[in-house]
């Protein structure tokens, strides 16, 4: 049966694993196992902490299989995403060249160098062992986090944003890269996309153009990248828009990927979770329901599955033995649940701030 737990170090070999096997490679879980140790000791130390507001806590978590005793995926949020240093993107934003001598009036496209997404909470390291994709089990690491989040709301921001990895070529090189960042860098994608995981992001602003990009002086190909979303996450994409998420105008620094981004108070799982008290029944006397997630409220101990909504006419949650043993809840304990469904996705762009 599969959970979702908070990591510890016994997890880091298959970490490990899933980092090397990220498709594309993620700049925030890095196939490094003294950068993984770090992020495991201060997921850890989030967990531990009392916290009123969001800081430079990572809370990371791993999708379990408690009878194989297997790791499968893994996911963090970062409760600020700028905390520790400036988070960076790149801003779309359109410039008007006008003369009226010459009865000219052009509006040029534009990406302005911003670090106006670092108070956002950031939704970010998902990698999933790929028997797994397309299932609910995937479902369920992404959107766990956010009932965590609903549970712990002065941990976090207010925004949520999740950035998702650009488009490569047939040569798993960015194309937006190549055209941007290889002049300043004069490294290739990948090579900049490991050293990124593995030290600080400050070089960003100390070798990247502070002035506006104008968009028509890059390559087709490049424009053509900006804001598109990897094959292997465009599921990915269509959930989190369906949650909720909406495009905004920032796009990844290094390869142009978008990012999307939400008041966390209008996703569906913020809107449609609600407690309920447990009531534990034998599995085959549990009626037809849809599945939902199901979260304990343990902080140094959450737990969240997928179980069927099966509700008593008096409004108990009724769970298997064997869920409830995974939960860590005995009968009568209030548990969060919310519909694992989601409605058609809405692809839509929102201009404003982050």
């Amino acid at each position: 049966m599969l959970v979702i737990r908070p990591v510890t170090m016994a997890d880091l070999p298959a970490l490990e694993q899933l980092a090397e096997h990220a498709v594309p490679r993620l700049t925030n879980l890095p196939a490094n196992r003294d950068r993984l140790e770090e992020r495991i000791v201060r997921s850890q130390e989030a967990f531990n902490s009392d916290v009123e507001f969001p800081g430079n806590e990572h809370y990371m978590f791993v999708l379990a299989d408690d009878d194989r005793e297997e790791v499968l995926g893994t996911a963090t949020i970062r409760a600020q995403a700028g905390a520790a240093e400036a988070y960076y993107t790149y801003r779309q934003e359109t410039l008007i060249h006008a003369s009226q001598q010459l009865n000219v009036r052009r509006e040029v496209q534009t990406l302005a160098l911003s670090h106006e997404a670092s108070d956002a909470t950031l939704l970010c390291a998902l990698s999933l062992n790929p028997r797994y994709k397309g299932t609910s089990a995937e479902s369920l690491l992404r959107r766990a986090r956010l009932m965590f989040i609903a549970q712990y709301p002065e941990r976090f921001s207010r925004i949520l944003a999740v950035a998702f990895p650009g488009y490569l070529d047939s040569n798993n090189e960015s194309p937006f890269w190549e055209s941007v960042g290889r002049h300043f860098f004069a490294r290739s994608f990948q090579e900049m996309n490991h050293i990124a995981g593995v030290r600080s992001k400050s070089f960003i602003a100390e070798v990247m153009p502070q002035f506006p990009l104008y968009l028509p002086l890059l390559t087709p190909q490049a424009r053509a990248a900006i804001g598109r979303e990897h094959p292997a996450h465009e599921e990915a994409l269509a959930e989190m828009l369906a949650e909720g998420f909406v495009r905004s105008r920032h796009v990844d620094i290094f390869d142009a990927g978008p990012i999307v981004k939400a008041e966390r108070e209008r996703l569906e799982t913020f809107r449609r979770a609600a407690w309920h008290p447990v009531r534990v029944r034998p599995e085959h006397a549990l009626p037809d329901a849809e599945p939902a997630m199901i979260a304990n409220q343990t902080l140094g101990d959450f737990r969240c599955v997928v179980a069927r909504y099966a509700l008593s006419p008096t409004g108990q949650l009724m769970l298997s033995p064997q869920h409830a043993k995974q939960l860590g809840v005995e009968e009568g304990r209030a548990v969060l649940a919310a519909p694992l469904s989601l409605p058609s996705a809405v692809d839509a762009l929102d201009e404003g701030e982050m």
